[in-house]
């Protein structure tokens, strides 16, 4: 909303009427993974996200959490270099920005090719994380987080899906809907 606002009032600085750049919104679908509602089935909601760094994923958790519901945020890292160099600000983010029901699910990192010093595992983060008292969940493979899930969610829940470089996570966020 704040971006629709910061929209019109440019456009109206430059000359466009309120009105007019108002309307200009009403067929505006937003940007292609960035907070995209994949779908509501049963009161519960599946959102798909970009959000790939400690920062983002923070505001992306913070801003999905349901006021009467739980956020089943799934964030598959990418890289196992990112992963190892921001792995302290991840665990800080994370752990800071849900709440006591709130859950974080992870699959194993996104591994691209090449030769990766694969030294770390998304579930070293997942130790941390449930260190700090939160839930948290490490899944091998990211299929088997579906299952989870089924089992877990109710009405007013919210299943967050984050991440990046990994091009089938826009497919994975529709199964998730598809299969809840």
């Amino acid at each position: 909303m704040m971006n629709a606002v910061a929209a019109v009032s440019a456009a109206n600085y430059l000359g466009i009427s309120i009105l007019d750049a108002s309307k200009a919104l009403i067929n505006y679908e937003g940007i292609y993974r960035r907070n995209q509602l994949i779908g509501e089935k049963n009161g519960v909601q599946v959102i798909d996200d970009f959000a790939h760094n400690p920062v983002k994923i923070a505001a992306a958790i913070r801003a999905n959490q349901p006021e009467n519901g739980r956020l089943f945020a799934c964030f598959q890292p990418h890289g196992y270099a990112p992963t190892r160099f921001l792995r302290n600000e991840f665990v800080e983010e994370i752990t800071n920005s849900l709440r006591a029901d709130d859950e974080i699910l992870m699959p194993e990192i996104y591994y691209a090719g090449g030769t990766a010093n694969k030294n770390i595992s998304a579930n070293d983060l997942i130790i941390e994380i449930k260190e700090n008292g939160k839930n948290a969940h490490f899944f091998e493979d990211r299929l088997n987080i579906i299952p989870y899930l089924k089992a877990k969610i109710k009405a007013n829940d919210i299943i967050l899906i984050t991440g990046a470089r990994d091009p089938s996570l826009d497919e994975f966020a529709r199964k998730v809907f598809e299969q809840i």
